[in-house]
């Protein structure tokens, strides 16, 4: 009997130190793979700022006797930014239907990270970094563009090709221009302008504004934002450098309506279903100060056009009611490349048709546009309804 009993209990420690390896080993693999894991975000984070883009100088010629200059530009080294890293190309169309879904559910509503995002905060236009400074031997205010950052997309491709405008308010005549920054959200400009000949007790009765706007080849370019400085309030006499956020632009671009409309998607049918639901306080586009709104909706994949639809024409009225519903064809693997265009437009009978505002949708637009679309995603089979304000 102590024998068996020797050897029963034998049997038990040697199950138990089985065990314990078997577990240790999936510990370390789990450690492994978390490393891997970690190694390869960390790997992703960009350069240093002082390694990209180009340093340029540039002046003109102002009223009161000053000039701007523009030299050659530096020869510097340019790398490429976080917003142009590409996503690693999923095993199968399962894979990415997860690592969509995953993505969307982190910053779904109530997360950390969409604070602040609700309809009743205002849109994150972004920021910009500018440094300005004051040379009394040389009469010269030097202005310094260095970069911006969490730019909203304004084209179909769900990007931007900003460029920045300067301007000593309230001379608005004369202006500097950046140059663009072709698909670039985090855009690095690194340059310089001087205003030469330009006598200190004028230079603080200026106004530096900055606007921020994305370069149009065929249209009128659409602001994104600006910022406004009075220099009076500038310690001048050294380079100071700032970072603002971008407000929404005061030449009306941020009056013209708002629309409620709901996204379904269903990933068995690989359809998104669009309803276009109402519209209020529409911007006024004929001369009786009312509009004729009618919505057209593009889908968009990459920067091609792919399928329109539109609705039917509301004859003067800046509160339609539409209530119309399209469904667009959208493979699960195209999903990421896929933006949905929405544009409100005034129907005129003797000239073109006049854009009231538009709205860009994906899953890399603008906040808001961004939080409908993770919502979609992360509710399929759900009408998810949602207001958004038109843009220019």
């Amino acid at each position: 009997a102590p024998s068996r009993d020797v050897v029963l209990v034998s049997a038990i420690i040697t199950v138990s130190l089985s065990v314990t390896i078997v577990l240790c080993g999936i510990c370390q693999w789990c450690q492994r793979r978390l490393g891997k894991r970690y190694k390869t975000s960390l790997e992703t984070v960009g350069t240093p700022d002082s390694s990209r883009g180009r340093s340029e100088k540039k002046t003109i010629k102002l009223p009161a006797g000053g000039k701007a200059v523009n030299t050659a530009p530096v020869p510097g080294q340019t790398q490429q930014d976080e917003s142009d890293r590409k996503t690693e190309p999923h095993s199968s169309v399962s894979d990415l239907v997860n690592s969509l879904t995953s993505e969307m559910l982190m910053l779904s509503p109530g997360s950390e990270d969409d604070e602040g995002h609700d309809g009743s905060s205002r849109e994150n236009l972004g920021r910009i970094q500018f440094s300005v400074g004051y040379n009394f031997q040389e009469s010269t205010l030097t202005v310094k563009i260095m970069k911006a950052q969490e730019l909203p997309a304004k084209d179909f491709s769900g990007t931007s090709d900003p460029f920045v405008k300067i301007y000593l308010l309230p001379d608005k005549k004369h202006k500097l221009e950046t140059k663009v920054k072709r698909k670039n959200l985090n855009p690095h400009w690194n340059e310089t302008f001087l205003f030469e000949g330009f006598p200190y007790e004028k230079v603080v009765q200026r106004v530096l504004y900055l606007q921020v706007l994305d370069y149009d080849r065929f249209s009128r370019n659409d602001p994104i934002g600006e910022v406004s400085i009075p220099l009076n309030k500038v310690d001048l006499t050294q380079m100071q450098t700032f970072w603002k956020d971008l407000k929404p632009c005061s030449d009306g671009s941020g009056s013209r309506g708002e629309l409620l409309l709901s996204l379904c998607y269903n990933p068995s049918a690989n359809s998104i279903v669009v309803n276009i639901i109402k519209a209020r306080n529409l911007k006024a586009m004929d001369i009786g100060g009312t509009s004729d709104p009618y919505v057209k909706v593009w889908l968009m994949y990459k920067d091609k056009r792919v399928e329109k639809k539109k609705t039917v024409v509301m004859k003067r009225c800046l509160n339609p009611v539409f209530n119309e519903s399209f469904s667009f064809d959208i493979p699960t693997e195209r999903l990421r490349e896929t933006t949905i265009v929405i544009t409100v437009m005034d129907k005129d009978r003797l000239s073109r048709n006049d854009v009231i505002g538009k709205i860009y949708l994906s899953w890399k637009s603008g906040p808001g546009e961004v939080k409908h679309w993770k919502d979609m995603i992360a509710r399929p089979r759900q009408a998810v309804a949602q207001w958004h304000q038109l843009k220019a």
